[in-house]
């Protein structure tokens, strides 16, 4: 046996992954390279095993971030999956050959007990090991258990998996010959369709679909061969090991299994003598279609080997202040000013009420120069703006994709959000566009603890033209598992608050078969108008200007593209368009804002550009200028808007709100001229559209200036 380990690097893996390892590595066993990875430190040890190698140890993504806070935990590829090797046949594939992997990627990672945690057919290798190495295990945690139990399957046990059929429907798709003469594709979009049964399960499958396409019909053939027994690999009697399992076990199992039904999880727990939980219309994949739930079972099992006990502390409600917990969304920074504004009228009313926060970069910026008190929490919020930043190309941001592959990172700030209620008392809870808290509360309703109020300034999730009949049909399946999620579970948000005016939702629909975003979102929410966090008549021009350091004789173009940190490539075009923009003008200065994420290093400064990184008083710059370039955010546009400045607005390419709900919004306020990138990309075009727009007067419609203190006052009916 050879090992390799090394501590991770910050190059290894994509940045949208929730929780990075601390540790990868890589041990051979019998010629057989098996990749394995550590995260945490706590006790017990985790060890989530391999299941089939249809899927590789990713399937647990929703479940390492959680339980690495808490305990130390280990995955590994197991041989014919991931990183793994794939030798041949099907007597490298038995269930002897996983359980020594095991023991094997045990030894590699200094793993001396640990909890085995498995889903499927992990649940019988787990067994072994248990069996085999009694001392090397502590517990077994089985979710949908696939072993090969003495019991009736009515779905699949007429169907052989060895013989050429004649047809491939059903079940006779999990077939060898299929596999290997068929359409693989379609037995995969079958299998996972089956192991996802639950409604609205698209990115699961999607998911999964992926996987199973990285591991050839003939290794995916000779895996399930030498755990059936065929081609030469033999079987043990899984049910005689089950019975001399000594130590504590849990399954899990869903009733609407349609891959292994619930009597194999009522067999491997009626032969070990464990616990059964079971999740009522689950199906085989509740590790991803329901991971808050699984998530909480294995913590609540993996506990009963943890030393010492948890201790928290709980303050009677009659003898504690009342507190408000603001989750203000981390992609782009007006969502900030937004909360500060209606936190400062939530206090204003409720003088007594402590507002804490849990946030993230780049908003924690903002509450920190505001002296605001960012909850320790937050630090294991994972990053979502680096996740934007991952998924963005040249001014490019498939918004409705990128949140959808921001999956695990919902998972694991949701998480956070619910632990820290578990351990905290709050009064009230608001959520600015905090899409973790909203869906997984409206999924797992039992876990609000305090009145919820959720502020958004945009309803219906809408495909872009190219994205065809598919995306048109998974952006109609969000929406309607959100329309079905507010029908069921209507009390659950004691507030739902749209940030703006019943004529800026758009008149679309949310897709076939569904109803009028406007009609639905006017009578789900209220309407306190926009809310901009400054009155512009506050501001004095002349003396924000020389504040500012601007001369009377310059005119100022300020550029700026929000904390999202995707906004490099327009910021270069502009730059370059700077010289053609003041051969024509040459008294207009630029002051170019990158933002908080992006260094201002990394741009030049031609003559008559002033380039600067994040600006926390960026409403005065706003206010000082004559013109401004941003993207399509709502949020700058607004207070440009409201501002009454000219202002171009280049909204980020596949991005639908930005491209649809913002645009709706500022033609309605009759606000800034909409540039394609395309035209951004050409200096000449770009600065003849910016000195026409320096020249434009204005006829925008009025902001309102008090639409955060009637937020607040819906707020303050709560505490």
């Amino acid at each position: 046996m050879t090992t390799t380990s090394t501590r991770y690097g910050d190059a290894a893996d994509p940045a949208s992954r929730a929780r990075r390892p601390d540790t990868v590595g890589v041990t051979r066993r019998d010629g057989v390279d098996l990749a394995w990875a550590s995260y945490g430190s706590g006790d017990p040890t985790l060890l989530l095993m391999p299941t089939w190698s249809i899927v590789p140890s990713r399937i647990w993504k929703a479940q390492v971030p959680y339980l690495a806070r808490h305990f130390r935990v280990v995955t590994f590829d197991g041989r014919g999956s991931g990183g793994s090797g794939r030798p041949t046949g099907a007597t490298a594939y038995t269930n002897e050959e996983y359980a020594a992997d095991t023991v094997a990627v045990m030894d590699a990672a200094g793993v001396d007990r640990a909890v085995l945690v498995s889903l499927s057919c992990g649940a019988s290798w787990s067994v072994h090991v248990a069996t085999t190495h009694p001392g090397r295990v502590q517990g077994l945690f089985a979710i949908a258990p696939s072993c090969g139990f003495a019991v009736h399957d009515p779905h699949r046990d007429h169907v052989p998996w060895g013989e050429r059929l004649p047809t491939a429907r059903g079940w006779q798709k999990y077939n060898k010959y299929n596999w290997l003469e068929g359409d693989y594709d379609d037995f995969l979009r079958f299998f996972f369709g089956q192991m996802f049964s639950e409604p609205h399960s698209t990115k699961q499958i999607e998911d999964a679909v992926t996987w199973g396409r990285q591991v050839s019909p003939e290794t995916l053939v000779d895996t399930t061969a030498g755990r059936l027994g065929c081609d030469g690999a033999v079987c043990s009697d899984i049910e005689a090991l089950c019975r001399l399992v000594t130590q504590p076990v849990t399954v899990l199992h869903g009733s609407d299994d349609r891959v292994r039904g619930l009597q194999y999880g009522e067999r491997l727990a009626e032969l070990t003598g464990g616990d059964l939980v079971v999740v009522e219309g689950a199906g085989h994949g509740p590790l991803a279609r329901d991971p808050v739930l699984v998530n909480h079972e294995i913590r609540r099992f993996a506990e009963r080997f943890a030393p010492g006990a948890r201790r928290r502390t709980r303050t009677r409600a009659s003898g504690r202040r009342r507190r408000a917990l603001y989750l203000s969304s981390p992609i782009g920074l007006g969502h900030a000013r937004r909360d500060l504004a209606v936190a400062d009228e939530l206090r204003r009313l409720h003088p007594d009420v402590e507002v804490q926060w849990l946030a993230q970069d780049p908003v924690t910026r903002v509450l920190e120069q505001r002296g605001e008190s960012v909850h320790p929490a937050s630090a294991h919020l994972a990053s979502e703006s680096g996740h934007i930043e991952h998924e963005s190309g040249e001014h490019d941001l498939h918004a409705f994709r990128a949140l959808r592959r921001m999956d695990e990172i919902l998972v694991n700030n949701f998480m956070v959000f619910d632990e820290l209620l578990e351990d905290e008392d709050f009064d009230l809870v608001i959520g600015d566009e905090a899409w973790d808290v909203d869906y997984f509360l409206h999924e797992n309703p039992a876990l609000k603890r305090a009145a919820y109020a959720w502020f958004t300034d945009f309803v219906g999730w809408l495909p872009m033209p190219d994205g065809g009949p598919e995306e048109a049909a998974l952006t109609t399946d969000l929406n309607a598992e959100m329309i079905e999620q507010r029908a069921r579970y209507r009390g659950l948000r004691d507030r739902s608050i749209f940030v703006g005016n019943p004529d800026d939702v758009v008149p679309d629909s949310f897709g076939e078969g569904l109803p009028s975003i406007r009609e639905w979102t006017e009578r789900e929410f209220t309407f306190p108008g926009y809310v901009t966090g400054f009155d512009p008549a506050a501001h004095d021009v002349d003396e924000t200007r020389a504040r500012l350091g601007h001369r009377p004789d310059e005119r100022v173009c300020v550029v700026s593209v929000g904390g999202s940190g995707v906004g490099l490539p327009l910021l270069r075009r502009v730059l370059d368009a700077v010289p053609l923009v003041r051969r024509a003008v040459p008294e207009l200065r630029f002051v170019v804002v990158t933002g908080p994420r992006i260094d201002p290093g990394a741009l030049p400064s031609p003559p008559g550009a002033e380039v600067v990184g994040f600006l926390p008083d960026l409403t005065d710059h706003l206010a000082a200028c004559d013109v401004a370039i941003t993207q399509g955010g709502l949020s700058t546009c607004m207070e440009l808007t409201a501002l009454r400045k000219p202002f171009l607005y280049v909204p980020l390419r596949h991005h639908f709100e930005q491209n649809f709900h913002v645009r709706r919004r500022l033609e309605r306020y009759r606000a800034g001229t909409c540039l394609d990138y395309a035209l951004a990309t050409d200096p000449d075009a770009l600065a003849a559209m910016l000195v026409k727009e320096l020249g434009r007067d204005v006829d925008y419609r009025t902001v309102e200036t008090d639409g955060a203190a009637r937020a607040a006052a819906t707020l303050a009916e709560l505490l």
